[in-house]
């Protein structure tokens, strides 16, 4: 078994945080120490990460968590992906000459999801104030931040773009026409003033509670949502299509809209039940594909040897295959959900991974959804090829927005998995009298009737955003994600199988080299695939990568250390706290005591 040096994980017994950013770990990790619990923690880094990493996520996004409480002893999602507007209808955006949503500007825009998800999870789990966990991320709002080089390159890459068709977003992110420089404090102080204002709304409030109530009113009914109302009523501006378009989003669809609470969707492997969203995003794959490899022996393959990558991959291209078919909002979709994890299903898919790597797009028929896949197959036929990646790999593009990952753990065994995205500084112009955009999400929508991703007015779209949460028949818990669009469930894949059969070193798990498939078509603007494609670091080895491409692989090789941003935290049954992060892109942390 090829041998790989590895960082030890963190340990400790009060509390652990980790994430995309040390900033964010750090504030989360000092909202513990001053009494807070994990719940309070994450809220407060999430806000934070808005402010250090506004091209992977921001005010205007969405995001799901996948959350233990301790004193009830249930998992539970929060769901806070904004849906469609009213006005957002298929015949609309045919009426504006596009045939595919693009992955910026106006026309993608769904309702602003993440602020009412953060306030959720702090009224019902969390015991801080609203001003104690915005504090910090106003602190680096107006004060400035050290900013980060790929921000510094995200604004100079589209510097003239903006210039030309985005005004207000050259004047937030090139201030006094001068692009900012990796390393020199960078500052939002309309950002500041925003969360400033919420803040004082829910201080008038007095107490906990009510300014939590507060503070979601003065965003999707108050000051917040008539800005966002003027601004999209008023503003028609450049986007991926080649033309100019307006927004379909109003104060009214704000003012709908809350976040909820629900069951996850879970699923068993060997001693571990995982939990996951809903099929209203792309978390299923992850359990399907687990109870497909439920019937190998993962367990005798070396973790970074091709039967273990030509298996995985060959499994999740029947997964995603499947997500393409049958998955949407169960709300307005009916999702198969029960005969995609059935040990029937499985059992019979199962038998299409053979020793050559399948080149095509294969979901698999359920009675009564025929003609739903075939639907499926007619439309993504007719769609251009060409791997879409998201920037979580070093050598690619910085104009392409991606995402954020929290995971917290506190001393009384509280956890949260949060994946916070959308609303990046590619993806909308700034709204200057707030300080931030609003997101791109509404181009996971199809244009075409009849299927669980189509267009339609209230509907979420099928998110890629997928936290996990898994438990131990011993009582052990962990609390795992990575941002990365499309290739999340993916790299948590690899992890998980590692960690469950191999490695149970949480660093080592995440160390060990990443791959992943770019088969089916991205769920992202301009929705193209590559059949049979997939990449893989190169630390996996000549002989690997060799005999990948010998069965059949359309193989990419990338850097050593360039896919994914794994982390992860876990509490033992006897309270030892372990984390860890990975070091890809030396930017994500783990800390904790």
């Amino acid at each position: 078994m090829t041998q790989f040096t590895t960082r030890p994980e963190l340990t400790g017994t009060f509390g652990m945080v980790t994430s995309t950013h040390w900033i964010a770990s750090s504030v989360g990790m000092s909202m513990l120490e001053k009494g807070g619990n994990a719940f309070d923690a994450a809220v407060a880094a999430g806000f934070v990460l808005n402010v250090l990493e506004p091209h992977l996520n921001g005010p205007g996004g969405d995001m799901p968590a996948v959350i233990y409480s301790a004193e009830s002893a249930r998992t539970e999602v929060i769901c806070a992906q904004g849906t469609t507007p009213a006005g957002a209808t298929i015949k609309h955006y045919k009426s504006e000459g596009i045939d595919v949503i693009p992955g910026d500007g106006m026309l993608a825009t769904v309702i602003p999801g993440a602020f009412d998800g953060w306030m959720l999870m702090l009224r019902d789990y969390g015991s801080m104030t609203v001003r104690e966990v915005l504090e910090p991320a106003i602190h680096y709002a107006r004060h400035g931040h050290p900013l980060l080089a790929r921000v510094a390159a995200s604004i100079a890459g589209l510097s003239g773009f903006f210039a030309e068709h985005w005004p207000t977003s050259y004047a937030t992110w090139v201030p006094n026409g001068r692009l900012p420089q990796a390393g020199e404090l960078f500052k939002n102080p309309v950002l500041a003033d925003t969360w400033d204002r919420l803040a004082a709304e829910a201080d008038a409030a007095g107490n906990r509670e009510l300014g939590i109530e507060a503070a979601r009113h003065a965003f999707y009914h108050g000051f917040v949502a008539e800005e966002i109302d003027t601004f999209c009523r008023e503003t028609e501006v450049m986007d991926a299509s080649g033309s100019c378009h307006r927004a379909v989003l109003n104060g009214a669809d704000l003012a709908g809209w809350n976040a909820t609470i629900e069951a996850p969707q879970t699923a068993t492997y060997h001693d571990w039940t995982v939990a996951k969203t809903g099929p209203w995003g792309q978390g299923p794959v992850f359990l399907q594909t687990l109870k497909l490899l439920e019937g190998l022996d993962i367990a005798a393959m070396d973790p970074s040897g091709p039967d273990f990558v030509h298996s995985v991959i060959e499994a999740m291209k029947l997964s995603f295959a499947d997500r393409e078919a049958y998955y949407g909002d169960p709300e307005f979709a009916k999702v198969p959900m029960a005969t995609l994890l059935s040990a029937d299903y499985n059992s019979a898919r199962r038998k299409l991974i053979g020793e050559k790597a399948s080149n095509i797009l294969n979901p698999g028929t359920i009675s009564g959804f025929e003609a739903q896949r075939r639907a499926t197959l007619d439309l993504i036929g007719g769609m251009a090829q060409g791997a879409v990646y998201e920037p979580t790999m070093a050598h690619l593009t910085e104009k392409r927005g991606d995402t954020v990952h929290i995971d917290v753990v506190d001393r009384w065994g509280n956890m949260v998995a949060v994946t916070p995205s959308g609303g990046w500084l590619q993806s909308s112009p700034i709204i200057p009298s707030l300080g931030f955009c609003l997101n791109s999400r509404a181009q996971m929508f199809w244009l075409t009737e009849g299927l669980p991703t189509s267009l339609e007015p209230g509907k979420r779209p099928r998110t890629t955003l997928t936290p996990s949460i898994a438990w131990h028949q011993d009582g052990t818990r962990l609390a795992f994600g990575t941002p990365g669009g499309d290739q999340q469930d993916q790299w948590q894949l690899a992890f998980f199988l590692r960690y469950a059969h191999h490695e149970a070193n949480l660093q080592a798990a995440i160390d060990l080299p990443l791959f992943h498939s770019t088969h089916f078509p991205a769920s992202f603007y301009p929705r193209t695939g590559k059949p049979g494609g997939m990449l893989i670091e190169a630390r996996a080895g000549e002989a690997t990568i060799a005999e990948l491409r010998r069965r059949g692989h359309d193989v990419e090789v990338s850097g050593d250390w360039d896919i994914g941003r794994l982390t992860a935290a876990r509490r033992d049954t006897s309270g030892l706290l372990r984390a860890a992060a990975t070091p890809r892109l030396m930017q994500a942390y783990a800390v904790g005591r």
